[in-house]
């Protein structure tokens, strides 16, 4: 994008917020578009300020970060603005149901500095990101839950064709689009139009939602099928909208 990326910062320290101010403001393609001390905050300011990505906090008095974010994420003049969370190991359960509300990418507050702003430019362009250690944790959540699948989620999974099904369950094993493409003897296009359709029918914000959905249904149970290539295992990579390629996340994210 030509202008600068706009965050907003919710935490309801002020001395974080003071140093995600300085982080930020100090990239030159990076904006701080205002501060939030709370969640019901961080709600009224997505929706006037507009900005590209919340950096939100979860635990906040209050409304807190999931809260927020589910209504953020569910709001349609909020659909140009992505949230990326900080969170740490004790809040697995939000993790799922934030990511399931719409969030589109996690890290940890133990973050490299400058690995935080390539994270915001990863998520701006476009792309879900999680933190390989989150991802771990995600996936170890979805393995001991002994629930029936999501009746919503199993609605949504209605409309998707065998072949769209196969391609759900490699973007779900963490597999990026060259990847699938050379298993299923498939043109990396061809994917990438399986990955767009997907999107649409399944009403998910990227592949980070997708992937929930794919455990949600039992499409993917983990534990089961090891990836067919082998490659990234339990890691989720960034992602486009378009289902394209990208780069690995950046190191410490």
């Amino acid at each position: 994008m030509n202008r600068p990326i706009s965050v907003l910062i919710a935490d309801d320290q002020a001395l974080l917020r003071a140093g995600f101010r300085l982080l930020i403001d100090s990239a030159p393609d990076l904006t701080v578009a205002g501060e939030a001390a709370g969640g019901e905050q961080a709600v009224e300011l997505a929706l006037r300020l507009r900005p590209d990505i919340v950096l939100m906090d979860i635990r906040m008095p209050g409304t807190d970060g999931l809260e927020a974010t589910r209504r953020i994420c569910a709001h349609p003049d909020a659909d140009g603005t992505r949230v990326l969370v900080l969170t740490t190991f004790d809040l697995d359960e939000y993790v799922y149901a934030a990511l399931r509300a719409g969030a589109s990418g996690f890290l940890l507050k133990d973050i490299l500095p400058a690995d935080l702003l390539t994270a915001l430019r990863v998520v701006a362009s476009g792309d879900a990101l999680l933190a390989p250690a989150v991802t771990r944790r995600l996936i170890h959540e979805f393995a001991a839950r002994h629930e029936p699948p999501h009746p919503q989620a199993a609605r949504e999974l209605a409309n998707v064709t065998p072949r769209e099904r196969e391609v759900l369950h490699l973007v779900a094993r963490g597999l990026p689009n060259p990847a699938i493409a050379d298993h299923l003897g498939l043109s990396t296009a061809t994917v990438k139009t399986h990955v767009r359709r997907l999107l649409a029918k399944l009403h998910a914000h990227d592949r980070a939602q997708m992937v929930v959905i794919a455990y949600e249904t039992g499409t993917v149970t983990p534990g089961g099928n090891s990836p067919p290539t082998g490659r990234h295992p339990a890691g989720l990579h960034p992602t486009g909208r378009d289902g394209g390629p990208a780069e690995d996340p950046p190191a410490g994210a």
